[in-house]
């Protein structure tokens, strides 16, 4: 599989074409897992850029996903200070902070991980990969890496992504976690309206707040507190982003006191202002809002539901 050879796309049914609209010489596309596991995997995500001239992007903090370069030029990974050179296939863990991308050219192929999901396939606690990228062969099998590269390099049809993840991801996901229900419950309260304080999370949950935090740091990748303070974050600035108004501050959360304080958890999760962040390079991830969006339905990882 070339990158100048993807068009973009979905495998959802009835979705134009014009969602995956994107300047010449990039394409995006996105995925749904097959059924069994959309518990477990958020959906596939694959951009490719046939240029090889050195190309920056920015993207939103997101739960952990697992990364497969193809045919890819040189790769590194900016979080706060803290710089990474990926591997061919990656673990990106759980983010609270932007993440500078820099490319030269190929194919991403992006695997998104359900914190369920994360249980399931891991046994080591997500916080230990908080703003973290690590080769994958330290997580799991190398050969499980090895085989992705393989089997995605040799399709000649990206339709035939998802089938091909579908068929390597369904084995690994054998361990089972005590709390499934309350990682169930603390996902569904991550996307409601004004629900930011760990007290009330724990009591909705019938948890105690240490319980909590514990299921928290090791299916989520970080504690509740912060988990809700950037889901509330990320469910505004998704607003403000597709009103194409970035100071449209009556449209943010209900928590949030006035836009001052709205603007300090940009600075904590941006980096900057929402105008000031648009500003920079975003072309995937402005494009991957509008594509997320119509083929998986939440516009960005961190907020994505449960299936029902």
């Amino acid at each position: 599989m070339r990158a100048e050879d993807m068009r973009g796309g979905t495998n959802r049914p009835g979705v134009a074409a014009t969602a995956f609209a994107m300047p010449p010489g990039c394409a995006i596309r996105y995925d749904l897992p097959a059924a069994d596991l959309r518990e477990l995997v958020s959906g596939y995500a694959t951009y490719a850029a046939s240029e090889r001239a050195e190309m920056i992007n920015w993207f939103l903090p997101a739960p952990p996903m697992i990364c497969v370069l193809l045919d890819a030029g040189p790769v590194e990974i900016q979080i706060r200070n803290h710089r990474f050179a990926p591997a061919p296939v990656s673990l990106y863990g759980a983010t609270s902070n932007a993440l500078r991308a820099s490319t030269t050219g190929g194919i991403q192929a992006g695997i998104g991980l359900t914190a369920l999901g994360w249980v399931r396939m891991f046994a080591r606690p997500a916080g230990t990969f908080h703003n973290r990228v690590v080769p994958l062969g330290q997580l799991l099998h190398p050969g499980i890496a090895q085989q992705m590269v393989e089997e995605l390099s040799a399709l000649d049809d990206e339709t035939l992504i998802a089938p091909t993840l579908d068929a390597i991801l369904a084995p690994l996901f054998t361990q089972r976690h005590p709390h499934e229900d309350a990682i169930r419950g603390f996902t569904e309260l991550m996307l409601v309206d004004g629900v930011i304080e760990i007290a009330d999370a724990a009591e909705r949950l019938a948890l105690p707040a240490t319980t909590l935090r514990r299921i928290a740091i090791h299916a989520f990748g970080m504690p509740p507190k912060l988990l809700l303070r950037r889901a509330r974050f990320l469910r505004s600035f998704v607003t403000l982003l597709r009103s194409g108004e970035p100071m449209a501050y009556h449209l943010i959360d209900s928590s949030y006191y006035d836009a001052s304080h709205f603007l300090r958890d940009a600075n904590t999760f941006l980096g900057t202002t929402p105008r000031r962040f648009m500003a920079l390079g975003t072309t995937f991830m402005a494009a991957s809002v509008v594509a997320r969006g119509a083929a998986i339905g939440p516009a960005t990882q961190a907020l994505h539901a449960q299936p029902r």
